[in-house]
């Protein structure tokens, strides 16, 4: 069975996948229940195709808000009703007096928050504004965030913990760029966006440090659609937002949305 389940993967998912279907397994035979940490898309893609499998187990994905990246799953036996389980998230508050405050960036909260030793999967959405930060995280690191977190940057910070009720999202911001390229190898399109030459794209790329839909991704000949995420590592993100059309001279037309 495990082998089977194997071949829809990447070997370098196969951890995940164990610890998933181990989880599906003990809802499904042993009617246990399991509230995972936050997971990324491609791995709540790969919990549902795993959950399908076993008709006793039953799951909900939940990141605290309507269309949430990062999302806790809740795997079940399929005779417990989810709709009203607690799903262990709170909203951590960060605001400042400083004027500063007003140039920070996702990367810089994350970065403040990895640093005092918590792990990216106890971390769910992050939403900048222009007054503050929200931040969607597991209710049991809430109280330690609070009481640990004073700087962001080099930006003094007050934090206070709420409920998810009083989460203020932002739609993520996307910076447009139109491209014309010879094709839509993922190699091209990376240097493009990043503006960065050819040969020192491949490098972080076949090192397994780019992903594409959150699956790495080490083929820099792997063509690119609409609809698509990048991310390279140190470098960010950006999405495909349109692969059509040709010029006279036979260059795809491509518009991207660079996630700032």
């Amino acid at each position: 069975m495990k082998t089977d389940i194997y071949e829809h993967f990447k070997p370098e998912e196969r951890p995940f996948v164990d610890r998933a279907w181990e989880w599906v397994v003990n809802a499904g035979d042993y009617h246990e229940v399991k509230l995972s940490d936050f997971l990324d898309p491609r791995q709540c893609y790969i919990l549902e195709s795993l959950a399908n499998r076993h008709p006793d187990t039953v799951i909900r994905l939940d990141g605290g808000y309507e269309g949430a990246e990062r999302r806790r799953a809740l795997i079940a036996p399929d005779y417990r009703d989810l709709s009203e389980e607690p799903m262990g998230m709170k909203v951590l508050d960060i605001t400042s007096g400083d004027q500063k405050f007003l140039a920070l960036q996702h990367g810089d909260y994350l970065g403040a928050i990895l640093g005092l030793g918590l792990k990216r999967d106890k971390i769910g959405d992050i939403h900048v504004r222009e007054d503050g930060c929200h931040v969607v995280v597991a209710e049991e690191i809430a109280p330690f965030l609070q009481l640990n977190l004073h700087q962001v940057h080099r930006v003094s910070v007050f934090t206070e913990v709420l409920n998810l009720s009083e989460l203020r999202t932002m739609e993520k911001e996307l910076e447009p760029l139109e491209l014309t390229v010879a094709s839509l190898r993922l190699d091209g399109i990376v240097s493009d966006v990043f503006r960065l030459s050819r040969s020192k794209v491949l490098i972080p790329i076949k090192a397994g440090r780019c992903r594409v839909n959150w699956r790495t991704e080490e083929d820099p000949s792997t063509p690119l659609k609409a609809g698509d995420v990048i991310a390279l590592q140190g470098f960010g993100r950006f999405k495909v937002l349109e692969a059509g059309g040709l010029t006279k001279k036979g260059r795809h037309r491509v518009k991207i949305g660079k996630f700032v």
